[in-house]
């Protein structure tokens, strides 16, 4: 009788043990990839299965929006949990995370987590606080790329900078403890400019016309930060280094995306990209002509990138099918901000503008969220921490600023964020005015300063793509009041002291 008494409490000990096992957790994120350029989000431009696998058995969010649209700011921000003024990573200028502070990966170590960070970082220090780390120095390469190793070292892999870090991912997956709960961030290069695909995928578009935006020939009037920017299509798209176009024999050669390819790469690379460069020389395009030729070559370029980003985030998704763990994984995909394609005949991201200020974002979590969920709830990046503290029943420390996204996931009733709060800080790249601004479900108010001093407002019921700037109108004036005073409230909420200084000298 004893024994069957110590059995069945045995019993119930795993039974318990079962229930309250903590879920896995995989986060991908990509790097400047446009949600116009996914399939799950209605874009005609590309089929993207593997992005849309996880929408299908989670939820996509459609108001996934990003505190301050740049690489390196983004994901302190995934990091921290908290806005770039107060992670202290404002900029891919002049900042450097400081890896000392707290980040929800050491939370989840505390926690009995592994964890691990592979591929494209941009943080400047070394990663702290992982288990294990293996991350591309600066932006990374497309080929052959270079990794800076947990030990200190350097190592050079052969291959296609998506397949390597996949393979990479993989690797760690295969030889971690499968007895603690793991939390892998991977982090991809992909979609960065110069957008070089991998050979398998050159050409993949090259039957296809793409449309222009229909605000492509954009006058910014009325917008004067849209128009002191530097970041067209038509004259800021480098024919040679963007479009690899090189124009002499030789200069290919100097290029440091280009000399690193070894052989075989080389000759794919000469034969697909030679023949192009020889029928442009030909037509002798100018003006509207030649910009419209460089948008249809971008977009090939961008578009064949991002179908390897994609392949291997299916073949992500596929290994953890394989392995037996799926069930119990949470699968967070996003890109650190959003980009353009075209819109305002720009490429790039960095303004609050909804091109750039919303990312993509999809999330699976079996059992917890229903399959084929859409949101419409405002969430951020900023709250990609708190959730994933949420989900692994670890306590989410009172100093980050984000919101743990599962409450409105899980109940209808539950209310998520009425308002967005943004910061961009950066003052020189792309000559892109330092900003911030709220957004709510209908306007958008602005206010630039630096290089630009001016406001706008965005009714974007009216205006979705927002070309007219209705600041100043009559009409308007109770709204500018209205969204003033709550831009002075989120100012107040999140201790922006930088842009409490520049409300003080007159708002």
């Amino acid at each position: 009788m004893k024994k069957l008494f110590a059995l069945l409490l045995l019993f119930c000990g795993f039974e318990t043990y079962a229930q309250q096992e903590k879920p896995n957790v995989v986060i991908i994120i990509s790097d400047d990839h446009a949600y116009q350029a996914i399939s799950a989000y209605g874009s005609k431009l590309m089929s993207t299965p593997g992005i849309d696998r996880i929408a299908k058995e989670g939820v996509r969010f459609d108001k996934g929006y990003v505190t301050n649209s740049i690489c390196g700011p983004s994901r302190a921000v995934i990091l921290t949990g908290k806005y770039s003024h107060k992670n202290g990573f404002k900029d891919n200028e002049h900042s450097r995370f400081d890896g000392s502070q707290d980040s929800f990966i050491k939370q989840l170590g505390k926690g009995g987590y592994q964890t691990a960070w592979i591929g494209k970082w941009h943080l400047e220090s070394e990663p702290q606080g992982f288990s294990y780390w293996q991350v591309l120095p600066d932006q990374g390469q497309y080929y052959n790329p270079d990794f800076i190793m947990q030990d200190g070292s350097r190592k050079r892999v052969e291959g296609y900078v998506s397949n390597v870090i996949e393979d990479a991912a993989e690797n760690w997956l295969d030889k971690r403890d499968p007895s603690k709960p793991f939390c892998l961030v991977i982090g991809h290069k992909a979609t960065h400019r110069v957008w070089l695909p991998d050979t398998a995928d050159m050409g993949m578009f090259d039957k296809t016309t793409f449309p222009l935006p229909h605000n492509f020939y954009d006058d910014y009037q009325g917008r004067e930060a849209a128009k002191v920017q530097d970041m067209s299509i038509a004259k800021t798209m480098i024919m040679g280094y963007d479009l690899k176009m090189f124009g002499s024999e030789g200069a290919a050669d100097k290029d440091g995306n280009i000399k690193r390819m070894n052989a075989a790469q080389r000759a794919k690379f000469n034969q697909y990209y030679l023949p192009i460069e020889a029928d442009l020389k030909s037509k002798n395009l100018s003006g509207k002509a030649l910009t419209e030729w460089k948008y249809q070559h971008y977009m090939r370029d961008y578009l064949s990138t991002a179908a390897s980003l994609d392949r291997n985030i299916a073949r992500t998704l596929d290994y953890l099918d394989k392995h037996h763990l799926a069930k119990n994984t949470i699968v967070i995909y996003m890109s650190d901000q959003g980009f353009y394609l075209g819109e305002h005949g720009w490429f790039d991201k960095r303004f609050i503008y909804e091109e750039s200020f919303r990312t993509p974002m999809v999330m699976r979590y079996p059992g917890v969220i229903k399959p084929g969920s859409v949101s419409n709830d405002f969430v951020m990046n900023l709250d990609i921490a708190p959730t994933i503290l949420d989900a692994a029943g670890v306590t989410i420390p009172g100093d980050i600023q984000g919101k743990s996204m599962l409450p409105v996931l899980k109940d209808k009733k539950i209310k998520g964020r009425e308002y967005l709060y943004y910061h961009y800080y950066e003052n020189g790249e792309h000559s892109v005015s330092p900003h911030f601004g709220i957004r709510n479900k209908r306007y958008k108010l602005i206010r630039f300063y630096k290089r630009v001093e001016s406001w706008e407002l965005y009714d974007l019921m009216k205006d979705p793509n927002e070309v007219h700037n209705v600041y100043g109108e009559k009409d308007y004036q109770k709204i500018v009041d209205q969204m003033k005073k709550e831009l002075n409230k989120q100012i107040a909420q999140y201790d922006d002291q930088d842009a409490k200084k520049i409300v003080e000298k007159g708002i």
